[in-house]
């Protein structure tokens, strides 16, 4: 098991219900440890079995939620 911690850049959000649905979404995902959104930074930060679940993965589950991932690292 190797854990990373990866941090999304997303256009910016519209609203404080967002944060719940990518944190429900992403965090329901297997090997998905925590998972931290920031409003005001357009920044999720996933802590994820990179084992299991690759950051790939995890942006385009982002994605298809309706927020564009800029970048990751």
């Amino acid at each position: 098991m190797t854990i990373t911690t990866t941090t999304f850049r997303t256009e910016p959000f519209s609203c404080p219900s967002c944060i719940s649905k990518i944190e429900s979404a992403v965090g329901r995902m297997e090997g998905v440890h925590s998972v931290d959104v920031g409003f005001n930074s357009s920044r999720v930060k996933v802590a994820h079995d990179t084992e299991t679940v690759a950051a790939d993965t995890l942006a385009r589950t982002i994605t298809d939620l309706g927020y564009a991932v800029r970048s990751f690292a």
